[in-house]
């Protein structure tokens, strides 16, 4: 049937329980159980137990089935717990209950109350003694309601998507999970949780393109954050050592399986800590949460086993490239060289590029893919790492660390720079990449600059991608998997 003409018979079933007096939008009805809670405490109860009881029980949620025998039908409802049966009977029911009953459509919100029993084929159910329509369905669910799989459809009507698939109603649940166990971790071990600015005076703490809005009232212009990173270790510097915080960020870049402009982060700041205890503080927090959701170390990703047992493996930049890239020792030294590998790679290089950076562009399209057991990438370029401490050892390195799983960055960490000389100079390098034309370095900030002239005590600080994390932890293809409501080109209605 047409969408119009099953619209017009709901929009007769309307008028009809109107001119009947039904409230079709009830307020004053109170579920005083769920699908779970009954399951729970009754799922294993004989049909001699259920018959001993006398109390009644009232669920309420979406009528997802009907079977109908004439006088009689079983029904299936679903509340945001699971789903359970429930059994219609015309001589049970009062005739308007019956009456209502007979007008209603897949996808109406409905209360139910009886007492329990077991069906010929032993599936618990509640026997209707009292059925009230709370909420009617215009619409009808999709044609293939039951197995929605149109990827267009579940990311713009994640409603749909969640009545249609509970495995993606789990995947949500899990995320939540997750962020409470990482919150627990946090708080155990004494870091405060805080809030900083989403609106931001300029674009700092990471390098990426960032979002422009304009405040009329103050008639200045701001940048949607790319990072908290600033703020964070301003309250370091006023005396708040050990700071976290589990909020969104924005980056005006580009859309696919693994980034969506508007995420989730936790970073967290850690005073007289460097980035080697932060490689131990990682895997002690992603072992606390994978022994809560999986009770154990390994699980698999995509029909690979993943195994979180520390240690993990530890491998330089320049050892990744030698070893996984397939570049000889000169081929790192040597610029031109360096150039000419990474374009013959596919790299989108410039001559004037600074070697780290090159040496980065050839890291992220031939080695990021291969690392797919847990390991920290360590010693990073300064070159792209305007925010971290130099290494005492080269001072063309920092005191750095990514690390993958499953082939992608699942979090970035450093020693913190807190020598405010060179934290200047290293913005005014940004400054001077900006004018050449990257729009993604970082810009200057004074004010951080005064901060760290106050002394800003020796730091370690980390970014983990919550949203990538649950992809990881849900087996989970794409991002737009476990967001809610992932950004979407508009379209025309």
């Amino acid at each position: 049937m047409e969408d119009n003409e099953l619209l017009n018979i709901r929009r007769e079933k309307i008028s009809d329980l109107k001119a009947a007096g039904i409230d079709l939008y009830p307020n004053d009805i109170k579920p005083q159980n769920t699908t779970a809670e009954i399951i729970a405490e009754f799922g294993n109860a004989d049909s001699e137990a259920l018959a001993k009881l006398t109390n009644r029980f009232s669920i309420a949620g979406r009528l997802m089935f009907v079977r109908n025998f004439g006088k009689a039908a079983f029904v299936k409802i679903q509340d945001y717990k699971g789903q359970i049966q429930g059994y219609i009977a015309k001589n049970v029911l009062s005739t308007d209950d019956y009456f209502v009953f007979k007008k209603l459509d897949i996808g109406d919100i409905v209360y139910i109350s009886g007492k329990l029993f077991r069906t010929k084929t032993d599936e618990l159910t509640i026997e209707a003694e009292k059925l009230i329509l709370l909420s009617k369905s215009i619409r009808p669910l999709p044609e293939k309601w039951h197995g929605l799989t149109d990827i267009e459809t579940r990311y713009r009507q994640r409603y749909l998507d969640l009545i249609a698939n509970p495995k993606v109603k789990e995947i949500f649940y899990r995320r939540s999970r997750i962020i409470q166990l990482i919150r627990q971790f946090m708080d155990k071990h004494d870091f405060l949780e805080v809030e900083t600015p989403m609106m931001q005076p300029r674009a700092g703490g990471a390098v990426a393109r960032p979002f422009k809005t304009h405040h009329n009232a103050l008639d200045i212009d701001l940048y949607l954050r790319i990072a908290p990173e600033l703020y964070l270790k301003r309250l370091v510097t006023g005396g708040l050592e050990r700071v976290y915080e589990i909020n969104r960020s924005f980056r005006n870049e580009g859309i696919d399986s693994f980034h969506n402009p508007e995420f989730t982060m936790m970073e967290f700041y850690w005073g007289y800590a460097d980035y080697e205890d932060l490689m131990t503080y990682t895997e002690e927090l992603f072992a606390f949460m994978a022994k809560d959701i999986f009770e154990g170390l390994k699980f698999t990703y995509q029909g690979t086993e993943i195994d979180l047992t520390p240690p993990w493996k530890r491998l330089s930049v320049k050892d990744a490239l030698l070893q996984m890239a397939g570049m000889e020792p000169d081929d790192l030294t040597d610029p031109a060289r360096a150039i000419a590998f990474a374009r013959k790679a596919g790299c989108d290089v410039k001559e004037n590029d600074p070697l780290g950076k090159i040496h980065m562009a050839i890291f992220d399209e031939l080695v990021e893919k291969k690392l797919i057991q847990p390991t920290f990438v360590t010693d990073y370029p300064v070159a792209v790492s305007p925010l971290s401490r130099r290494s005492n050892t080269d001072p063309e390195l920092v005191d750095r660390f990514e690390l993958y799983i499953s082939g992608r960055e699942i979090a970035n960490a450093f020693s913190e720079l807190n020598d405010p000389a060179d934290q200047k100079e290293r913005f005014l390098q940004q400054l001077h990449e900006r004018e050449a034309g990257d729009d993604e370095a970082h810009e200057m900030d004074e004010d951080y600059i005064r901060t760290l002239e106050y002394a800003m005590p020796p730091t370690a600080g980390e970014g983990i991608g919550i949203d990538r994390l649950v992809m990881l932890f849900t087996d989970s293809a794409s991002i737009r998997d476990v967001i809610l409501f992932p950004l979407l080109r508009t379209r025309q209605e």
